[in-house]
């Protein structure tokens, strides 16, 4: 009975882990940013290709600071 409790606790830990970044995948990398608030929304970020145009639609991406990693990701690539 310990082992079950201690496995979800670790399980929630990790959930909650999940749940406070961005992981936005790029054509060459996949970037980490912190987000502002916990929540589901957006946790896993695709931005391969024309979808980096999208990520200026949606605030909690652009309050996380998304822009400035677009340009560094798109400066590296140069």
């Amino acid at each position: 009975m310990k082992k079950i409790i201690v496995m979800l606790v670790i399980a929630a830990a990790a959930g909650y882990g999940l749940l406070s970044y961005h992981f936005v995948l790029f054509d060459s990398s996949l970037k980490i940013l912190k987000k502002t608030g916990v929540r589901y929304e957006n946790t896993f970020v695709d931005a391969r290709g024309a979808n980096k145009l999208k990520l200026a639609l949606k605030p909690d991406l652009m309050a996380a600071g998304i822009t400035d990693v677009v340009n560094q990701v798109d400066q590296s690539v140069k």
